[in-house]
């Protein structure tokens, strides 16, 4: 095959595997109200190693409420927070701080749903 066609080939795999991947815009808090159980993340979506949770996102009247944060000393449970949708994507605030965390959304069925933070790092849930 010649090097050039090689190229072409080699490019449009690239493009076709960038718009498989595709985030999904987020239109209304809809999309995402309920009952979440986080069950794992990975660091990326090529990640092998996948880190188990136990924590559970609540989403609803344009409020998010995690349950179950696991730390040192055991388990907590957040209060809610309103969160916005901007550009298509879920903007929860911290916590004490200024600034928010920016998921995308990758996958929804009806009952699992896939969320990628703003460093890449993929959040996989199945719905309670």
């Amino acid at each position: 095959m010649k090097p050039v066609n090689l190229t072409a080939l080699a490019l449009a795999l690239c493009l076709s595997a960038q718009l498989a991947y595709a985030d999904i815009a987020i239109t209304s808090k809809d999309d995402i109200n309920g009952t979440w159980k986080l069950q794992y993340t990975k660091n990326s979506l090529t990640a092998k190693e996948t880190i188990p949770r136990v924590d559970t996102w609540i989403f609803k009247d344009g409020k998010v409420t995690i349950m179950n944060i696991p730390r040192e000393e055991g388990h907590y449970n957040q209060n809610p927070i309103n969160f916005e949708l901007e550009n298509g994507k879920l903007k929860v605030p911290y916590i004490g701080r200024s600034g928010f965390d920016t998921f995308a959304l990758v996958e929804r069925t009806d009952n699992t749903m896939t969320l990628k933070g703003k460093f890449g790092e993929h959040y996989y849930f199945v719905k309670k």
